[in-house]
């Protein structure tokens, strides 16, 4: 399993959002200088957010961007699963035999699938808020 760029930066532009939103939105622009991320790949990253109605925006002069929900009751997994195609280790775990014609024989396909179970379990089970509090302590 490996987490692009795109997912990583994602979880960061969510937690920024996060923790400096709560009086309204969030310019995109000071997100990518507190983040030291381009704000162009930034755009490309928030409006697959928007798509999937985790952030909503607004427009202007005082525009930017706004969590739709609490920051409880957004997991990792859901953050990446909207930038991440899979976070599976091996295609046959997550259900891509990608023309593996030894799925039905493989002795290590419980592994990979239990090993996909445990990585899914933790990035479903830990929330933006968990994040928050953590680098709060």
């Amino acid at each position: 399993m490996k987490v692009s760029t795109k997912g990583r930066y994602a979880l960061r532009l969510m937690l920024d959002i996060a923790s400096n939103g709560e009086d309204g939105v969030v310019a995109l622009k000071d997100i990518a200088i507190r983040q030291d991320i381009s704000e162009k790949y930034l755009e490309r990253i928030v409006s697959s957010l928007v798509k999937a109605n985790m952030l909503c925006v607004k427009r202007g002069a005082q525009g930017g961007y706004k969590l739709v929900k609490k920051p409880s009751e957004y997991t990792v997994g859901s953050i990446l699963a909207v930038t991440e195609n899979s976070v599976a280790p091996v295609a046959c775990s997550s259900g891509e035999s990608d023309g593996c014609n030894r799925c039905d024989s493989c002795v290590t396909l419980k592994f990979w699938k239990g090993l996909d179970k445990i990585v899914n379990d933790y990035l479903d089970g830990t929330t933006l808020q968990d994040l928050l509090d953590k680098t709060c302590k």
